[in-house]
Order: structure tokens, then sequence, then C-alpha cells
């Protein structure tokens, strides 16, 4: 038995096009509140740090790129004040800042799926 599907090209073209409107749509919904979810654990890992020179707190930084956030600090010793050393004790900063807001991420990606089927006809 042969099964026959036929498509409407109209309809295809119609799709294609919602879909790239879609995609464009949460791409931009998502790195807005990609950048904000960011701003905030920047901000909180600045709390959270420890201060002596100011150095470490002021090298913390929050880069969006696409679908990813990068959040680290570019003074050298960050990592060891981070995750410590066999002379000194962990302090950490940036992964309980992370965790902080964590939860806030899959909310923000549930959001974004909703904003661009909304922005673009599909709901």
């Amino acid at each position: 038995m042969a099964v026959e599907i036929t498509c409407d090209v109209e309809s295809v073209e119609e799709f294609k096009a919602a879909m790239q409107q879609f995609d464009s749509a949460m791409q931009r919904y998502v790195h807005r509140q990609l950048a904000s979810w960011a701003a905030d654990v920047k901000a909180l890992a600045k709390q959270l740090v420890p201060v002596k020179t100011g150095h470490l707190r002021s090298s913390i930084y929050a880069k969006i790129q696409e679908w990813v956030a990068e959040i680290g600090a570019e003074a050298t010793y960050a990592l060891f004040v981070e995750f410590g050393t066999r002379y000194m004790q962990a302090q950490p900063y940036l992964y309980p800042a992370i965790q902080e807001h964590l939860p806030r991420l899959e909310q923000i990606i549930c959001e974004a799926i909703d904003q661009a089927k909304a922005e673009a006809g599909l709901q």
C-alpha cells in the first residue's frame, strides 16, 4: 500500500517564512534576556568577591555571544580565590552567584519560546 503525501507549495513557503521569523525573534529575545541574566550574575559576584585591592572585583565580566553567556574574572589569581589552594581556603564568588540565578535560565528559555511564537504569529 502506497501513501501519497502532497503539500501546497504556498503553505510550505509560508511555514518556512514563519519559522525564519520565529528563529530571528527568539534569538533577539533570548539575547536580551541572557544579557540581563548575566548582568545580574556579574553584579552578585561583585558583591560576593573578597576585596583587598579591588582588582579582582573590577576584573569580573559577563560576555554574551549568540546563545552563550560567559561570566568570569580576568585577574590572574581569580581561579585561586574561587577554588583555593593548598595554602589558602577557597572563597567562592562566581559559583554562588551563578547558582543563585540558575533557576531563572529555564524561565528565560520558556518565555523566549512563547515570545518568539507570538512575534511569528504561531500561537
